[in-house]
């Protein structure tokens, strides 16, 4: 069944190309020892039985920890300061591009009056009574 350019190896040769494997997955192998909790995941915490003889236990408080759960709860605009994703580009600046002008009436449609809707207004004021 072998290709007839190819030679069979043997254990040594086997043996030397496993260990070579080993070492690269070695080389690029990375250890995560960081936890840390899924923000977006609910924890429901349980409280002891209350007949348990188990005494409580003492948490310490990490700063490192809550640090990190404080950032994780921000919103993106206060996390970086640039959008990670091409959907945070659309409204990552929410600041408004014209200044705000309430007597600018390209802007601002206020309620108006006229003869015919105070003439509704009225006859609707009528029907109800």
């Amino acid at each position: 069944m072998e290709k007839p350019g190819k030679e069979s190896k043997d254990s040594v040769q086997q043996s030397a190309i496993h260990i070579e494997t080993i070492k690269k997955e070695r080389r690029h192998q990375k250890l995560f020892t960081e936890f840390s909790l899924n923000p977006r995941m609910k924890l429901h915490v349980l409280p002891d039985k209350p007949m348990s003889r188990k005494p409580p236990e003492v948490v310490t408080e990490d700063a490192d920890f809550i640090q990190a759960f404080h950032r994780a709860q921000e919103e993106p605009t206060k996390k970086y300061s640039m959008p990670q994703t091409e959907s945070q580009e659309i409204g990552w600046l929410s600041t408004p591009l014209a200044v705000v002008d309430r007597s600018d009436p390209r802007f601002n449609f206020n309620r108006k009056s006229t003869d015919v809707t105070i003439h509704k207004e009225l006859a609707l004021r009528k029907g109800a009574q």
